[in-house]
């Protein structure tokens, strides 16, 4: 019996060896394939993005762009965030810079090697130029369908500003684009293998939009955020306090934020997540805690402008 059983595992054991030699033999004139690196990888590319911004938050100040985990890629400016996510079936690109800034991130695209014609969706954070300025510029290039959500739809397909906006009258208008789909909170927007969960985030504006999604990188997945910026600016005469129905759905907004799923956080400016310090290691770039300690942040920045306003009356 014993006998029997050592027969078995020795044939076991030879075929086995046997196996692994053949699946070492190389063929005559054949070449082993060789495992792609990935592009523009974080721990090489995270200092070049820091080296090339340093302290500044330029809007226009060209950046590298770095791919941040799995799918998704850094390919904004020094001051202002565009995220790509590439998908089998297509790409989706967050935020277009400005006007002038649309090329920088045509040409951060293309550098990773990919083609702006395989963006099929546009996307928007919030309403305001120096994040969708370039929309219109991008959508020409790429033929996408512009995504955004009902308050922001008339500012993207005008260029201009709400009446309801807090920083209404501040900028000047930008390029029109045009707006093929409207989302509201806890919309998705699919393509192939990627998909994105919309969260309506007005305070900043109206129609700001946060977007949450998966990016995986082999068996390691994580759930990225892209917050909106959800600060307390606007023009002088503004007071947010005289407007409590708006002021509610701010503070709606920030608690969002803080309880949704996340773990690699991401924002329209890159400085308002120290973007600089996570991607050289100073700061962990992974962080559970990531969105609940930005609305914390950005909950005491309201709470210091609305004493403010107090104090002023």
């Amino acid at each position: 019996m014993a006998q029997a059983l050592f027969a078995r595992i020795a044939l076991a054991s030879i075929f086995v060896a046997a196996t692994a030699a053949a699946q070492l033999t190389i063929p005559l004139g054949k070449v082993p394939r060789q495992i792609e690196r990935p592009i523009h990888p974080v721990e090489e590319w995270g200092p070049h993005w820091a080296e090339a911004c340093g302290d500044s938050t330029d809007w226009e100040r060209p950046a590298p762009p770095v791919r941040i985990h799995g799918n998704t890629y850094l390919v904004g400016t020094c001051g202002i965030s565009s995220i790509l996510i590439v998908g089998e079936d297509g790409d989706v690109l967050i935020d277009a810079g400005t006007e002038k800034g649309a090329d920088l991130v045509a040409d951060n695209i293309r550098q990773l090697g990919f083609r702006l014609q395989d963006i099929k969706y546009l996307l928007t954070s919030h309403e305001h130029f120096d994040h969708v300025g370039g929309m219109a510029r991008l959508q020409a290039l790429t033929g996408a369908t512009l995504v955004t959500s009902a308050p922001a739809e008339r500012v993207l397909n005008t260029g201009a500003a709400g009446a309801d906006d807090p920083q209404a009258g501040m900028h000047k208008p930008f390029p029109a684009a045009n707006v093929g789909r409207v989302v509201g909170d806890g919309s998705d927007v699919m393509l192939g293998n990627i998909r994105l969960f919309a969260m309506a985030t007005p305070g900043h504006t109206p129609g700001a939009l946060s977007w949450r999604w998966e990016s995986c990188d082999g068996g390691v997945c994580r759930t990225m955020v892209f917050a909106d910026s959800l600060t307390p600016v606007s023009r002088d005469n503004y007071r947010f306090s005289d407007h409590p129905d708006y002021l509610a759905a701010y503070r709606a907004s920030i608690a969002k934020i803080a309880k949704s799923p996340c773990e690699i956080l991401l924002t329209p400016h890159p400085s308002a997540s120290a973007m600089k310090e996570r991607l050289t290691g100073k700061q962990p770039l992974f962080d559970p805690d990531g969105c609940k300690n930005y609305a914390a942040k950005v909950t005491q920045m309201l709470d210091e402008r609305l004493a403010k306003e107090t104090a002023a009356k």
